[in-house]
């Protein structure tokens, strides 16, 4: 009966109808030594694999905890936006909303509009930037949090810093905002 078990559960994972069957089913029937060293070899690579990723992944951070970073982060960001918006000549007409964890800054035809949001599942911020495209910040909690994009290692509130001072041509210091760690 095990020996059927086995096969069904390795018959699944290769098809790709389940993922972690095969450990499950060892777990509850590792009599055998055979099955008892393929148990603990899948039990290793798992525990490698979760312990590489827990040193700076925002996957062990509580749900809670990343909201409220997040909202406060989204929160400043808007008030510094609208603040050099209302100090910029080039910037008139320009607009600011935040809503539903969503802060756009639209600053005109010819800059274009950024946008960043928040993504909880993920439990990262993406930024929609006309200068950069695309990128998705993970939270890393050393130095009180901060959003860091991991591909070019460059911080949320840098890019903003370099990009948009060079929109209203003057230094903007986006480190003074929530979670800018520049």
């Amino acid at each position: 009966m095990l020996r059927n078990i086995v096969r069904t559960g390795r018959w699944l994972v290769h098809r790709r109808r389940i993922n972690s069957f095969t450990p499950v089913i060892l777990n509850k029937f590792a009599c055998a030594d055979n099955l008892k060293a393929s148990y603990i070899i899948l039990n290793q690579r798992k525990f490698a694999t979760n312990q590489t990723n827990s040193s700076q992944s925002s996957d062990v951070v509580d749900p809670l905890v990343f909201e409220e970073i997040c909202n406060e982060t989204l929160e400043s960001l808007c008030d510094y936006f609208e603040e050099i918006i209302e100090r910029s000549a080039n910037l008139k007409g320009a607009d600011v909303t935040f809503s539903d964890g969503v802060l756009t800054v639209a600053l005109g035809s010819s800059y274009g509009t950024y946008v960043i949001n928040r993504q909880s599942p993920n439990k990262q911020i993406w930024l929609s930037s006309p200068v950069s495209g695309p990128k998705r910040y993970d939270l890393i909690l050393k130095d009180g949090g901060y959003w860091v994009y991991k591909h070019d290692g460059l911080t949320l509130h840098k890019l903003l810093q370099e990009e948009i001072s060079k929109i209203v041509d003057s230094k903007i210091n986006f480190g003074s905002c929530a979670h800018g760690f520049i």
